[in-house]
């Protein structure tokens, strides 16, 4: 058994005894046989009582995240050493196959289906099992003057709010985008933004009916003064109503029809989760802020080294504006940072918003370009219109922020025998990435590369200039017949006949360089994941000893001389900021020294290099700038067919795509996505392999 597979294993069997230890929490045996044994080991004077859930709900997670980063380490030195090595299988094929296709859920694989079913299990058991337990086991004490029902009202909406936290528990899990959680799990943070998605829906349907559920009891029983408590030895309400109030706001802006109407104002409101998660702690607890530690202690980290990566202002060195009113971003990056095709990158350009950060794919390779990072962008919000306005105007300098990249931790369309990629309008940018990378694969005798078929839809005849970033080198015809790329495109708004007045000319911006500008590097340099996981054992080992330490020795000795427990809030506070400063602390310390360390790396590397300069500092981006922008669209027009004035016709082309393992992807517009799933998910062609790539968050 190699080691991988040791870990693998080590992972599903502590992941599975983590869910167990979910499923038996509302039964009997866990709150009446197991809870007094546990608590009695557990909740010592050092950690109270938090001792048992951190023991049992937050070590295992912390524990799968930091071993999963020294996993995710080997297998990348591992893929370093056989760089062009792919691993074919077709083992569970059936379960990436859509069996969902539907406006409110998107499309719903059989995997995620199944674990769907399980969750909505979860929660069902634990509702009823919470019910059964505080109706006969332990019931409410019925106060004076109280009727039956709204002791029962109080009763359920108690447990409601339990149930909620069990979906807290998973909500952070998916959009902690550099969290070692979501590769070993298989997902990327875009694939995965949609079970973030489900669980805050799920959350707050079941906090709705909390709140609403007290309110109602505190008004038939004349307790409405309840709602302004904030007591010291247990819930404070108010505290559940602010977090409550932030929540809901989050909520509605959320919903499809409000965040694609108003993008800014579901963005800026989004960003009231600091506030909601800490809220939601002062009114829950620091035992049960314990019990969904995990999903936010990985978030924290994740999103204090976006933050220190994002003080760092990326050497941009070119901008060229493309025909099609798009404009593709050329960085200069370290030779170090490897990402696979379809990794994304976070853009944030101050001097149009400072908090805004928007996702664009990486159409470049890191194979062909080590010391060069693109991204392509299409005017089409207004964020990106200013950023084109300003692009236009003259300028030979702007200021931008990244955070990224992430994506794949393998090239995983590799594995199919054949490819057909699916794309409408800037959904080809993903394409160009993964073409380039069979481009570079397809220069090896030894692989065989699958043959690929591109469906393109544009709009207008210029946007078919997209197909020249296909090309990089010189020699790209032969590279085109070594990987047998053939192009269907299809212009469905105007005729062939208006070719030439759509033609417009390529733009190219050279900007200077500034010494305070840095190449695009990983946050934590060379060994990423190595020192991610260092940051979240320290940073955790040292929070249970401080944690540890202050409750030994400030805590109990107060509950010792007052006899009464220590301040419910002030509890929770103490533990916010517990965990705070020691991921800043530990963040921070690794963080500073990975950096001064690429900045040695980088140097000798500029180092090594030919002893006599070019004469511009940029010129090896200008040679391959200047390649490119002389390729017209002629050079890929043997392998290109184009259609007027109508719309792909995918019910009759995937069917008829020939081969027994064909993988099929698809980027563009909601509907076209849907279509291709349907089609893929029909069983009249089970060759057929679906996989979708949407931004559309």
């Amino acid at each position: 058994m190699s080691m991988g597979t040791a870990l693998r294993m080590i992972f599903l069997v502590v992941f599975i005894g983590w869910l167990m230890v979910w499923v038996l929490l509302p039964t009997t045996i866990y709150t009446q046989v197991w809870t007094p044994k546990l608590n009695c080991k557990l909740n010592s004077t050092y950690f109270g009582e938090q001792g048992t859930n951190l023991l049992l709900f937050s070590f295992p997670m912390i524990f799968i995240a930091a071993l999963g980063c020294v996993y995710l380490h080997v297998q990348q030195e591992s893929k370093k050493i056989n760089s062009k090595s792919v691993v074919k299988s077709h083992r569970l094929a059936f379960s990436k196959r859509p069996l969902l296709v539907m406006a409110p859920l998107g499309i719903v694989t059989a995997t995620e289906l199944a674990f769907a079913a399980m969750f909505i299990a979860l929660l069902i058991w634990s509702l009823f099992n919470y019910i059964h337990y505080y109706t006969f086991d332990h019931p409410f004490v019925h106060k004076a003057g109280e009727k039956l029902w709204q002791t029962r009202l109080r009763s359920v909406s108690f447990i409601l709010g339990y149930v909620g936290n069990i979906c807290w528990a998973f909500l952070f899990f998916p959009v902690s985008r550099g969290s070692s959680i979501l590769p070993l799990a298989g997902l990327t943070s875009e694939s995965s933004i949609k079970y973030h998605i489900w669980l805050g829906h799920l959350s707050m349907i079941l906090f709705v009916a909390h709140t609403i559920g007290f309110i109602i009891y505190w008004g038939t029983t004349h307790q409405m003064a309840e709602m302004l408590e904030w007591r010291k030895d247990w819930v404070p309400n108010v505290a559940g109503e602010i977090a409550f109030v932030f929540a809901m706001g989050m909520w509605v802006t959320s919903f499809p029809r409000v965040r694609r109407k108003m993008f800014e104002v579901f963005f800026y409101t989004h960003h009231l989760y600091g506030f909601y998660i800490f809220f939601y702690v002062l009114h829950v607890g620091a035992a049960y802020f314990c019990m969904i530690l995990p999903g936010i202690y990985l978030f924290f980290i994740d999103r204090f080294l976006r933050f220190l990566q994002s003080r760092r202002r990326a050497r941009l060195v070119s901008a060229r504006i493309l025909p099609c009113d798009a404009v593709e971003l050329n960085f200069s990056k370290s030779p170090g940072l490897i990402y696979n095709p379809t990794s994304i990158l976070f853009l944030n350009v101050p001097s149009i918003s400072k908090l805004q950060w928007h996702p664009f794919t990486i159409t470049s390779n890191c194979n062909m370009e080590p010391d060069k990072l693109s991204i392509v962008i299409k005017r089409e919000g207004s964020w990106s219109q200013k950023l084109y306005q300003e692009l236009s105007s003259s300028m030979d300098y702007l200021n931008v922020s990244v955070e990224g990249p992430y994506g794949p931790t393998s090239s995983h369309f590799l594995r199919h025998e054949s490819l057909v990629m699916v794309s409408g309008g800037s959904g080809i940018t993903p394409f160009i990435s993964i073409i380039r990378e069979i481009i570079f694969r397809s220069q090896s005798e030894e692989l065989d590369v699958p043959p690929v078929l591109l469906i393109c839809a544009f709009k207008n005849l210029a946007d078919l200039t997209m197909l020249n970033l296909l090309l990089l080198i010189s020699d790209t015809h032969t590279q085109i017949s070594k990987m047998q790329l053939q192009i269907e495109a299809y212009v469905t708004r105007e005729n062939e006949q208006t070719f030439t007045d759509s033609e417009k000319h390529l733009q190219t911006i050279w900007f200077k360089s500034d010494p305070f500008d840095s190449p695009i590097s990983a946050a934590l340099g060379l060994n990423n994941w190595l020192w991610l996981g260092a940051i979240i054992s320290s940073s955790f080992v040292m929070f249970l000893l401080i944690l540890g330490i202050f409750t030994r020795y400030y805590i109990f000795p107060i509950e010792q001389e007052t006899y009464e427990p220590y301040h419910f809030t002030l509890r929770a506070l103490w533990d916010i900021f517990l965990v705070c400063t020691c991921i800043f602390i530990a963040s921070s310390a690794i963080f500073l020294w990975c950096k001064k360390q690429n900045a040695k790396e980088y140097e000798r590397i500029l180092n090594l290099k030919a002893p006599t300069p070019p004469t511009s500092p940029w010129s090896q981006f200008y040679v391959a700038d200047r390649e490119l922008e002389s390729l017209p669209h002629k050079s890929l027009v043997q392998a290109t067919k184009v259609h007027f004035g109508a719309k792909p016709d995918l019910k009759e082309i995937l069917p008829r795509c020939e081969g027994s393992d064909i993988g099929v992807l698809v980027c563009g517009p909601r509907t076209m996505r849907h279509e291709v799933a349907k089609i893929c998910s029909s069983g009249l062609a089970d060759n057929l392999h679906f996989e979708s790539i949407s931004f559309n968050w």
